[in-house]
C-alpha cells in the first residue's frame, strides 16, 4: 500500500539488498485486541492454498451495474481530471497518471474484480505487482503479486491492509487472471459517532480469505485505523506505480443490515 520511488523497476535480488529484505515492522502500533503490530514481521504468513487454473471472465449478472467492459473509462474518474490509466486487449492497465474511481458512489455491495500482476515480477515485498482496490474509497483490499513473495501478513494479496489477513493465500502466478468477489457492508454511523464497523467478505480465486471480517477503521500504513464518518462512496484502484491490469469489473448494490457486533464500541475512533 505505501509508495516508494523504486517500486516495481529493480530485479528482486538487487531490490531486496537495496531494501534490507523488509517484509514487515516491530516499530509500529499494536492492533486492538490483537497480540500484532501493524505490518508486523513476526505475524505468521497465511497457508498457500492453489485456487486452480485462471477460467474465463465472469459474466455479470442482469442486475449488475458494469464498471469496466474492457472498452473505455467512461464510468471513472482520475479526480480532477479523467482517468488516463491504458486500456488495451480488454483491460485497463495501472498508469502514472494516478488512483482511478468510480463516479458512481455505493452503499452496501458485492463486487466482482478481475486483476493480473506483470508475467515478469520486479521487486520484492510490497513493491512487486501492488495496487488495491479501496471500497467506498477508503478500506483496501491489498492488490499484490503473493506467489512466492514474502511480504508482512497483513499487506499480502486480498489482505484487509494494515488490518487483517487472509485466511490462506489463493494466488496464483505472475501474469495470470485472479479474481476477487467482495460483499461490503458498509459502516454505520450516527450523531457522528460509529454505530456498527463496516464488513468485509472477499472471495479470492474461488477461495474464501475473509469471512465477514469487521473493519477497524480508515486504511492506513504504519499506524492504526480510525473511522470517520461518511455517506456512500467509490470504488477506488490504486496507482502504487506497478503496471497491474484489470478486467470485468461489475457491481451489485445490496441493502444489507449491519450485524451487531461489540467492536463498534471497542474500535478506535478519530
Amino acid at each position: 500500500m505505501h509508495r516508494c520511488m523504486l517500486r516495481c523497476s529493480l530485479p528482486v535480488a538487487l531490490f531486496a539488498a537495496l531494501a534490507g529484505a523488509q517484509t514487515g515492522y516491530t516499530d509500529t502500533p499494536m492492533l486492538p485486541g490483537q497480540p500484532w503490530h501493524v505490518h508486523d514481521s513476526a505475524r505468521p504468513r497465511p497457508p498457500v492454498v492453489d485456487p486452480g487454473p485462471a477460467g474465463q471472465p465472469v459474466p455479470p449478472p442482469a442486475d449488475a451495474v458494469v464498471l469496466f467492459d474492457g472498452k473505455d473509462l467512461s464510468q471513472w474518474t482520475g479526480g480532477k481530471a479523467a482517468a488516463q490509466w491504458k486500456v488495451e486487449n480488454g483491460c485497463m492497465e495501472v498508469s502514472g497518471s494516478g488512483d482511478i474511481q468510480t463516479k458512481a458512489e455505493f452503499g452496501d455491495f458485492q463486487l466482482h474484480v478481475e486483476w493480473a500482476t506483470p508475467r515478469e515480477p520486479k521487486g520484492h515485498s510490497q513493491e512487486r505487482g501492488n495496487s488495491g482496490v479501496f471500497l467506498s474509497g477508503r478500506y483496501e483490499v491489498q492488490v499484490l503479486d503473493s506467489y512466492d513473495n514474502e511480504t508482512y501478513a497483513d499487506g499480502q494479496a486480498a489482505a484487509l491492509y494494515g488490518q487483517s489477513p487472509p485466511l490462506v493465500n489463493a494466488c496464483r502466478k505472475p501474469g495470470e487472471w485472479q479474481t476477487y468477489d467482495i460483499v461490503f457492508v458498509a459502516p454505520r454511523f450516527g450523531d457522528g459517532k460509529l454505530l456498527a464497523p463496516g464488513r468485509v467478505t472477499v472471495i479470492h480465486n474461488g477461495v474464501l480469505v475473509q469471512h465477514d471480517q469487521p473493519l477497524l477503521g480508515l486504511t492506513a500504513h504504519r499506524t492504526l485505523p480510525s473511522y470517520q464518518p461518511h455517506g456512500r462512496g467509490p470504488i477506488r484502484l490504486q496507482n502504487h506505480g506497478c503496471p497491474v491490469r484489470y478486467r470485468n469489473v461489475w457491481i451489485r448494490e445490496l441493502q444489507l443490515p449491519p450485524a451487531a457486533d461489540t467492536a463498534a464500541t471497542e474500535t478506535p475512533k478519530k
